[in-house]
């Protein structure tokens, strides 16, 4: 690997890129090898047109993977992007479209998924485009807005609210054995503790009681961390290091591989590794490669997790190298198909309400008799289904509220946003290496919980997310702050 001359000049371009002998296998392993060995494998799925243009997604998203990868930049929103498309839209579709199976049953004509597979790739070339208009823009002056920074009495406020939010979970749920056991118990012992005979006031008050026993935890964390790896001061004080080192155990608890999604604890551990090294090339790089193994080779065993022992638990059987992509929750490009087919069939597009309904999910549905219905759940309620692990990916919410059009012009307005967080992540960690630089635990977390984001829906994603704002507002100052500053 290319090592960055100690001389170079602030504001050159970078060149810490990887070597021709890693890249050319990285790309051929990427865009050749794994998508053509997942095309080669028998199945009863039929080489038709959904199939060439599955197939040209794997290919394309493998491209731009690759991109991300070998750039000489830190793009950690738009790495998380193309590292998600490669994968549930990419790869695994693939496998599903070769086997003749998919995880999710679709129930429209074949059209409908050669149509969701095109849109899915326009939204990805329209990703692009936004994000090459990104690029162009010029950066606004340094200094020209004041840097948020974390005040120091604030960050504890939110350690004792995290203290306080995990503490409740777990008292409530009957102590910290319920997190080693699996998914299917917590969901159970939330719903016996929030219900109280009212299903609508369960959902939000286990949404809540889950939300503020996690989410905290992992914020305070993450700031306690910055301060430590970035402060000699920090780390010399009992005051800094006890909480810190409670917060690890907290967070072992309620924020688990086995009683949390994948996709969340995937959240925690993406940001706690560039908290930890924030201005590390190298880590990035295999932060984005070894998400595919894991994700093809690790995820779908861990679906083990998600249910008792005796409650429907069941091995995965990998009679190929595909199985596990087909039976477990790779269903983006099917439920996408189905949400085109729900609308064909008389329901039409929802003109911005599912958005809203996700934008303002803090509103009681007593309050707003109408309020939308989680994608996933209305859409498998017209499917006939009850499941409450369906997906909805951004394409498909952003179809159903706004049309191609709009979703595609979603999409351009992503690209854009996602590379200019990127920019000033790397322009602010570079030059402000300061403990108390929210932008570094900020843009982290974002790319983390992007992979929620897009595999949706938008209304079970958006909880966290109010109560990440509320514990960034609770830290967070834009003025000097003097001796408030963490230092």
């Amino acid at each position: 690997m290319a090592v960055e001359p100690v001389g170079r000049t602030r504001g050159a371009p970078p060149r810490a890129v990887l070597s021709r002998a890693l890249s050319v296998p990285l790309i051929a392993g990427l865009v050749g090898a794994l998508p053509l060995a997942v095309a080669a494998q028998p199945g009863e799925g039929v080489r038709d047109t959904a199939y060439w243009l599955q197939l040209t997604v794997a290919c394309y998203a493998g491209v731009r993977l690759s991109a991300m990868i070998l750039s000489g930049r830190r793009r950690l929103v738009q790495g998380a992007f193309w590292l998600f498309c490669y994968l549930a839209m990419g790869i695994a579709p693939l496998a599903q479209s070769v086997l003749g199976r998919e995880p999710t049953p679709v129930l429209g004509p074949r059209g409908d998924v050669v149509l969701a597979t095109a849109l899915v790739l326009c939204g990805m070339a329209a990703f692009d485009v936004g994000a090459l208009l990104a690029r162009h823009r010029p950066s606004s002056r340094r200094g020209s807005r004041p840097a948020a920074t974390v005040h120091r009495t604030r960050l504890y406020l939110l350690v004792a609210l995290a203290y306080a939010g995990s503490a409740l979970l777990i008292v409530r749920l009957g102590g910290p054995a319920i997190f080693f056991t699996s998914r299917e118990e917590i969901s159970t012992g939330l719903d016996e503790v929030t219900a109280a005979g009212d299903p609508s006031a369960g959902e939000a008050g286990n949404a809540l009681l889950r939300g503020f026993g996690t989410v905290p935890a992992m914020l305070a964390l993450l700031f306690l961390t910055r301060w430590l790896v970035t402060s000699p001061w920090a780390r010399r004080r009992p005051s800094v290091v006890l909480p810190w080192l409670g917060l690890v155990v907290i967070n072992v608890i309620v924020n688990n591989p086995v009683s949390n999604p994948r996709y969340w604890f995937l959240t925690v551990l993406f940001a706690l590794l560039f908290t930890v090294f924030p201005r590390s090339p190298v880590m990035y790089r295999a932060s984005l490669a070894l998400g595919v193994v894991v994700a093809l080779l690790v995820f779908p065993f861990t679906d083990r997790f998600r249910y008792g022992e005796d409650d429907g638990r069941q091995p995965v059987e990998a009679d190929t190298l595909l199985e596990p992509l087909v039976v477990k929750d790779y269903d983006q490009v099917g439920m996408f198909a189905n949400t085109l087919t729900y609308a064909a069939d008389g329901n039409g597009h929802t003109y911005g309400r599912q958005v809203a309904g996700a934008a303002l999910f803090f509103v009681p549905r007593a309050v707003w008799e109408g309020k939308p219905e989680d994608t996933g759940f209305l859409v498998g309620g017209w499917m006939g289904t009850d499941s409450a692990n369906l997906s909805s990916p951004l394409w498909a919410e952003l179809w159903l509220d706004f049309g191609p059009i709009g979703m595609t012009a979603g999409f351009l307005g992503v690209g854009y946003a996602a590379a200019r967080t990127d920019r000033r992540y790397v322009r602010r960690t570079l030059d402000d290496p300061s403990p108390g630089n929210v932008l570094a635990v900020v843009v982290p977390v974002l790319a983390g919980y992007s992979f929620i984001l897009l595999r949706g829906s938008l209304l079970q994603a958006s909880g966290r997310i109010g109560i990440a704002l509320f514990c960034l507002a609770l830290v967070t100052t834009l003025r000097d702050g003097g001796r408030a500053r963490l230092r």
